[in-house]
């Protein structure tokens, strides 16, 4: 079964153009089957390409996925309609009542903030506080893996001496961890990111497990037991086409950023990057939504509180 999208989310027109399966909420209503409950809190500034890059790999399973996008409600959207925002975006507090079995919390590109400067970061605790008792594996993303980290956790964002920007080669430290089941010796991740987190201060914490990390970009995946907090500081997500938007973008800011880390060939942005990632992002949100999510959570989601 596939992702469960809105007739109307620009998400399904572009999943359709690759193939990618996926039900409308018309065709959905037809089938008797629980789908697995996906929350998705949507803290990237071009929403449009973010809902599409996760519809694409959590579409990838033989699950039904429904999905609800939520936004901070007290942050408006520069880059992303008001139109599109009251047509597919619901608050916090319109489903702060629900249970889920899985959550996304994305990244953001704040780093240069304090969290407690972050305007929505008040709501984005009192979220991850939740999420606890009402969700059965949340995942954290790049920005959103370092803010989970500090909220759960007391760990501190580093700032990185330059941008961390590229597709960086990474190595399992816990092979044996479901969520990597099927993985290669060694995979590729994009990294986007001016912050980090130290390993030191991971491995203080009794809680805390590494799963893999990168000999240029630091640790990648870090978990809980079982996995119902997972931590990840790449976005194995990402477009093709996504480090070329940013790095472009910096460019025209002024801001002479240095070409991202074996994205384009040669080191040439004229040239079109090769994907390299792609199958490991499929493999990892389909053993997470397969393993951690659908073989563990409960079928009621009212006992999700009790596990």
């Amino acid at each position: 079964m596939p992702i469960k999208i809105s007739n109307q989310l620009p998400a399904a027109r572009t999943l359709e153009k690759e193939n990618i399966f996926f039900m409308t909420q018309t065709r959905a209503m037809s089938q008797d089957i629980r789908p697995l409950q996906i929350l998705m809190l949507n803290l990237m500034p071009v929403k449009i390409d973010t809902e599409t890059q996760f519809a694409r790999v959590l579409g990838n399973t033989p699950l039904q996925i429904d999905l609800d996008l939520i936004a901070p409600a007290g942050h408006t959207s520069k880059n992303t309609t008001q139109e599109h925002m009251l047509s597919f975006y619901k608050t916090f507090d319109d489903i702060c009542h629900k249970n889920y079995d899985g959550l996304i919390i994305t990244g953001a590109p704040i780093e240069h903030l304090p969290f407690e400067q972050v305007d929505y970061w008040p709501e984005l605790c009192r979220i991850m506080e939740w999420s606890k008792t009402h969700v059965y594996s949340t995942l954290h993303i790049c920005w959103g893996a370092q803010a989970g980290l500090y909220y759960h956790f007391g760990i501190p964002k580093i700032q990185l001496e330059k941008k961390l920007s590229g597709i960086y080669k990474h190595k399992l430290e816990a092979p044996n961890f479901i969520l990597f089941r099927g993985f290669d010796d060694e995979f590729n991740v994009p990294h986007s990111r001016h912050t980090t987190v130290s390993r030191e201060a991971i491995e203080k914490i009794p809680e805390l497990k590494i799963m893999a990390a990168s000999q240029e970009a630091g640790i990648y995946a870090v978990k809980t037991q079982g996995g119902k907090q997972i931590f990840l500081l790449g976005h194995a997500e990402y477009d093709r086409d996504t480090l070329k938007k940013e790095y472009f973008r910096d460019l025209s800011a002024g801001m002479n950023p240095q070409i991202p880390v074996n994205y384009f060939p040669d080191d040439d942005p004229q040239k079109e990057p090769v994907v390299t990632w792609r199958s490991c992002a499929h493999l990892l949100y389909g053993n997470w939504l397969n393993y951690i999510v659908y073989q563990s959570t409960p079928y009621d989601l009212k006992d999700i509180g009790n596990t």
